[in-house]
């Protein structure tokens, strides 16, 4: 069989764009014992894939030059030769940007399609709500009436991070970067309050006035300056699960600040980068609660689609200029 799929063409040099990738036709290999034969339906972009793209070490291998990328991706099984798995089978894993391709079953999960639509185990079923719960469970450990403030809050995690909270009978601050997504945030996911960043002067006056006792937890998936703005807020022994920083990634070097090594120190905070592959202890207990939540109503979700598989590039650059709300879902 003839498929398509995208390559990394080259590494980018600070902002990625369409140059660094690649349409190529392939020929797949005939099937093997153990293997199934897939369609992808619904494809994840996300922006740790820009971390992927350097060569550099990090947490996840880099991809690379002139191999496919990867990512979570909702697929319907076309053929079998692995026990457990038909035709016609919806699974779920991280598997390369191709239209069809075959995969061990190993790894292979199937999903319930009559508990949420698909696409949500790429999302609010699937690493990100995850990253959210364990984020926010785990080290945020949330107590009722405490202040949450999330950055990013109209992004996949960040909403999901909100409503957990609230869930918890907190008090949650978001931030966005739209009128449209503050609306969102407030009207929709039940926040007590949001700022929009993009038409905010004085963002560390913004977040007193909107947690006049101080913050408690900052859900970080943003970085820079905005999350500067936050730390001057917090409080003795706030907590902050470091989950992204995505206003960073395309710097090509380092970026000084504020130092705020002085304030963790004197306010007792803890500041705890995590990546949520490191917890899949948790993931059972995880997706346990995520989905009980989503069955009692009390977690609601938001996805932006792109259709069609010739768009998994230009998705991807556009969640960098802020354009998706909630998850960035492709469907082919």
């Amino acid at each position: 069989m003839t498929t398509e799929q995208f390559v990394l063409a080259s590494r980018p040099k600070g902002s990625p764009g369409a140059e660094n990738f690649r349409k190529e036709h392939i020929e797949l290999q005939p099937l093997q014992d153990g293997e199934v034969l897939l369609k992808g339906l619904y494809y994840s972009v996300d922006p740790y894939m820009r971390g992927r793209m350097n060569d550099a070490k990090s947490y996840a291998a880099p991809f690379q030059v002139d191999e496919p990328i990867k990512g979570g991706v909702v697929a319907k099984v076309l053929e079998s030769k692995a026990a457990g798995f038909a035709a016609g089978d919806i699974v779920v894993d991280m598997l390369p940007w191709r239209r069809e391709t075959t995969a061990s079953a190993k790894t292979l999960k199937k999903i319930d399609t009559t508990l949420a639509p698909p696409s949500y185990y790429l999302g609010i079923l699937g690493m990100t709500g995850l990253t959210a719960y364990i984020g926010l469970m785990h080290i945020g450990k949330p107590r009722a009436g405490e202040a949450v403030v999330v950055s990013g809050a109209a992004g996949a995690v960040g909403m999901v991070v909100g409503q957990i909270a609230k869930i918890q009978g907190c008090r949650v601050v978001g931030i966005a970067g739209s009128e449209e997504k503050i609306g969102l945030l407030k009207n929709e996911f039940g926040f007590d309050e949001a700022i929009n960043y993009k038409t905010t002067t004085d963002m560390a006056k913004a977040i007193a006035e909107a947690c006049p006792a101080g913050v408690d937890i900052y859900f970080d998936n943003v970085g820079g300056e905005i999350s500067d703005a936050v730390t001057l807020n917090l409080n003795f022994f706030a907590r902050i699960p470091l989950c992204g920083q995505i206003s960073l990634y395309n710097n090509t070097q380092f970026s000084t600040g504020p130092r705020l090594q002085t304030i963790l120190l004197t306010r007792s905070v803890l500041m705890q980068g995590f990546i949520v592959s490191n917890y899949q202890h948790l993931f059972a207990e995880g997706i346990q609660h995520l989905a009980q939540w989503v069955k009692e109503g009390k977690l609601q979700f938001t996805e932006t689609f792109v259709q069609g598989f010739d768009q998994l590039p230009a998705a991807f650059l556009s969640l960098f200029k802020g354009d998706n709300t909630g998850k960035m879902i492709v469907q082919a």
